[in-house]
């Protein structure tokens, strides 16, 4: 494992580890829906820029064009949506726990759909392991009666989760190769375009689904927003596939088990908070288990498929 990838993989923790609260602040001025167009385009002009200045052609290849727009719905509509959705009924530590279930089924998807991604005893060891570590980490927020709260709003970030180890997985069969600039560009290009579009129709038949169902007001929304698609989106997407063509599905998702480490360390740095034994235990838990699934990376023993690139 280099070095450029332990450090990709800890900014990436950082910079997604606070969107959680930045949903929850901006869910409370616009609906769901308008948050996630917003964001999108935010971050649109953010890796436009990028490309521009990399000077990067937009693949011509109809094949792969159609694998980002299917990208653009698995990796970053549909989940963006669904967990921007989910926080108006669950609370945000609660959503921690149950979008750190993406490495969990990213194991068991990648297991088979690539030849390269096997499950393995270490494998399955770490993942556990961290995600104990996860929910000792939210245990001081998290209130056992909220797991019979909005069933609805749980199912959300857990059909999240699928689609993102899903889409993870997709990414690395058939879009593996590819500059990290351009898989995170045209599929958030598709994904932003799907959700303007999205806007009239929730509107005018399902208005409770983007409710409040106006453009922000507030400027904490805006600097929300924009951290989110300039940060959350663009920055992090290039990290996220240069982490992911160099080390695969399961070992890449492990990051969301260090979100609920980053948000507690922020409350502790900015909001005075109390450092307690959960944040001790949970982040050696935390650290153990991506210690565990990464401690030797497992021998390839068939050829590559040519079917996977």
């Amino acid at each position: 494992m280099k070095a450029k990838e332990w450090t990709v993989f800890v900014l990436l923790g950082l910079i997604w580890g606070s969107s959680f609260l930045w949903i929850r602040i901006a869910v409370q001025d616009t609906g769901p829906f308008t948050l996630v167009a917003l964001r999108l385009l935010f971050g649109l002009f953010g890796l436009l820029a990028v490309m521009k200045y990399k000077k990067l052609p937009f693949p011509r290849d109809k094949r792969t064009l159609l694998s980002l727009a299917i990208m653009g719905v698995i990796n970053t509509a549909l989940p963006f949506t669904l967990i921007s959705w989910g926080e108006t009924r669950i609370e945000s530590s609660l959503a921690s726990i149950l979008n750190g279930t993406v490495p969990l089924f990213a194991i068991i998807i990648a297991h088979y759909w690539l030849h390269d991604e096997r499950i393995t005893l270490a494998r399955i060891v770490g993942l556990i392991v961290g995600f104990v570590g996860v929910v000792v980490l939210v245990g001081r927020d998290f209130d056992i009666n909220s797991l019979g709260g909005n069933f609805l709003g749980q199912l959300a970030v857990i059909a999240a989760s699928i689609s993102y180890a899903t889409a993870a997985t997709f990414s690395r069969k058939y879009l593996r190769g590819q500059a990290p600039v351009v898989q995170a560009t045209v599929p958030i290009l598709a994904a932003d375009a799907l959700m303007w579009l999205s806007l009239p129709v929730v509107g005018s038949l399902a208005p409770s689904l983007d409710a409040p169902n106006h453009f922000p007001t507030l400027p904490i929304t805006w600097f929300a927003l924009v951290w989110l698609g300039i940060l959350g989106s663009c920055v992090a997407y290039i990290l996220f596939f240069h982490l992911l063509n160099a080390w695969g599905v399961t070992r890449s998702t492990l990051v969301t088990y260090i979100f609920p480490v980053v948000g507690l360390i922020l409350g502790i740095v900015f909001l005075s908070e109390t450092l307690d034994w959960r944040l001790v235990i949970g982040s050696a838990l935390v650290v153990s288990g991506i210690a565990v699934v990464n401690l030797r990376k497992t021998p390839q023993t068939t050829p590559p498929d040519k079917r996977d690139y």
